[in-house]
């Protein structure tokens, strides 16, 4: 330990990495007076579409809407069920519940902490009519044996890259396996629009569905009726949603996505580091990546054992902060949250893989925008935290 002087500034969890290319890129998308859809989300759409090599990439408003409208865009609603991970950001359980079908638990890997494939296996009904993996902080889900039980009972796949924009399964990125993958660009992302999501597909008819769907399902390009091309009548296809991106947050995304391997590259090198300072500490730290495997290292989670350290999560969480270092809580499972077990019964217990990890982890920083001495501030207080 360094013993470094206590910090003067508190070092916020998942502070954007915002910096002056980008401002600039506002500032002049402001001053065409064009901040609706339009040309920024045209070109952030295509600057995406080739980065995941994907054959569509519609803008939407969030990751939320876009996981909502892709399975839309697949027909599920009502009488369906979907299954998906129980460690998640709510989002990914209510864009089941709008479209109207019902949502499917499947309990996740101790170690990985993304779904198991034995679990959906298990889940699996003549009801069901998807999956939805979570690739969760950025660890792509073991793809080969979903996609193997999505074919054998020829059922849809979406999915959540919301942790996952740069992440890669045996060479192939994530958000390309099945009918649609869904992104976040939200302020604590690795690419970050303020709020914002990306839907990719490689089937064209669906992606121009999405897209309909996302902007009040009006006709294609329905923007344009206002550019200089001249007045074009659009017309309202089928019931949509006001769900696109604005020409704003595009510009605040294109330059970062530019930066997105430059950052990658800065957060694996923090995530390593972390790891070999703080294996002494009587925690337990995230699994390496697995071969053949490219890891976001969107969050870099720790778990808590209390009989082990003899604090709480939320004692750390109070420890860190007291220390002047901001940490996140990915996530409690879902069934801990009243909602859902007032309308599916859902018991936390049911699911004790997630229980135990949403009820022990916590992440600690890990923007691009670290410095060297931010680093080794999180260390010394996370050393501080367990030793003193």
């Amino acid at each position: 330990m360094k013993n470094l002087e206590k910090r003067a500034e508190f070092l916020v969890f998942g502070k954007p990495d915002i910096q002056d290319q980008d401002i600039d890129e506002v500032i002049a998308c402001l001053k065409t007076g064009w901040i609706g859809t339009g040309p920024r989300v045209d070109t952030f759409e295509s600057q995406f579409r080739k980065y995941k090599q994907a054959g569509n990439a519609v803008a939407m408003n969030s990751c939320t809407a876009g996981l909502h409208l892709s399975l839309l865009a697949l027909g599920i609603g009502p009488g369906d069920e979907v299954i998906t991970s129980p460690l998640t950001f709510c989002a990914t359980v209510n864009s089941i519940i709008h479209t109207g079908a019902t949502p499917v638990l499947a309990d996740v890997c101790p170690l990985s902490m993304n779904i198991d494939p034995l679990a959906i296996e298990s889940k699996i009904t003549e009801k069901t009519k998807c999956v939805l993996p979570v690739h969760f902080a950025g660890r792509p889900c073991s793809m080969d044996s979903i996609l193997e039980i999505v074919s054998e009972n020829q059922l849809f796949l979406v999915e959540d890259c919301a942790h996952a924009i740069e992440t890669e399964y045996h060479g192939r990125p994530a958000g390309t396996f099945g009918e649609f993958g869904c992104f976040s660009f939200y302020a604590t992302k690795n690419v970050v629009t303020g709020e914002g999501g990306m839907v990719i597909s490689d089937d064209d008819e669906k992606a121009d569905h999405v897209k309909r769907l996302a902007l009040h399902g009006l006709s294609k390009n329905a923007w344009k009726r206002f550019s200089d091309e001249g007045y074009q009548h659009y017309f309202v296809e089928e019931l949509g949603f006001k769900y696109n991106m604005m020409d704003l947050q595009a510009a605040l995304g294109i330059h970062q996505l530019k930066r997105v391997e430059k950052n990658w590259k800065r957060r694996e090198q923090l995530w390593h580091h972390y790891t070999d300072m703080l294996a002494s500490l009587p925690i337990i730290l995230p699994a390496p990546p697995e071969n053949d495997t490219r890891h976001a290292y969107h969050l870099y989670t720790i778990l808590i054992d209390e009989k082990n350290t003899g604090l709480s999560r939320d004692n750390v969480v109070t420890k860190m902060h007291q220390e002047g270092v901001g940490t996140g809580i990915h996530y409690l499972s879902i069934p801990e949250h009243p909602y859902y077990q007032r309308t599916f019964g859902w018991k936390p217990d049911d699911f004790p893989n997630a229980m135990s990890i949403g009820r022990q982890t916590m992440s600690l920083p890990l923007s691009p925008r670290l410095s060297d001495l931010d680093v080794d501030w999180v260390i010394e207080a996370t050393q501080n935290t367990f030793l003193c």
